[in-house]
């Protein structure tokens, strides 16, 4: 029984099955397509339908598979499974999500940033003297088709750096949208989880 990565990252859904020799056809989310096609091992996890007790305390279930070939067709990906040679053996497979773990995704480029692992960063940007000062953490990545776009929550940073989130009075978290350019966020630092942008303060 193969283990099941903790670092396993959802990057699209398989829509059907595609031809009639096994393969399926996938839609990647907006990023990282290109991962599932350098990457030899999809974890697919089962859908849980509500009107069929989808409730609390029944989970979906994870299956490897051993891709032998990937390619884009169409702005989907198109994929073939060990063992697969049969429509009779895709079909079931359409509505499960596709996952990857982290460890296998290909190296990014220089300047180039997976979004999943900005997800949790702290964002610095500027008063008004140019002085950093904490605006909140990354807890989003949104594409608005020029380019990333972070939703940071708001909040402070105690002296052991524990995120606080800023609420509304009627409780609810509140957020900022940044763009993630090189003109605003100028320095990315992966390893200490933190960005600095020029983003200003109370803006």
């Amino acid at each position: 029984m193969s283990v099941i990565p903790d670092d396993l990252v959802e990057l699209g859904r398989v829509v059907s099955a595609y031809g009639v020799r096994g393969w399926v056809k996938i839609q990647p989310y907006a990023v990282d397509g290109d991962t599932l096609l350098t990457a030899k091992r999809w974890w697919l996890k089962t859908p849980v339908s509500p009107a069929h007790g989808g409730g609390a305390g029944v989970s979906a279930s994870y299956t490897p598979f051993t891709v032998q070939q990937a390619k884009w067709h169409s702005g989907t990906v198109v994929a073939l499974f060990k063992g697969f040679d049969d429509r009779n053996q895709s079909e079931p497979l359409k509505a499960h999500t596709v996952w990857v773990s982290r460890a296998d995704f290909p190296a990014a480029d220089e300047e180039e940033f997976y979004w999943v692992d900005l997800i949790d960063c702290l964002l610095y940007g500027e008063e008004e003297g140019g002085q950093s000062a904490f605006l909140g953490r990354v807890v989003q990545v949104l594409d608005n088709g020029a380019h990333a776009v972070l939703e940071v929550e708001q909040g402070s940073l105690d002296d052991a750096q524990q995120f606080t989130p800023v609420l509304s009075a009627k409780g609810k978290r509140q957020t900022i949208l940044v763009p993630f350019v090189k003109e605003c966020v100028h320095t990315v630092d992966l390893a200490a989880k933190r960005l600095d942008s020029n983003w200003p303060v109370g803006f």
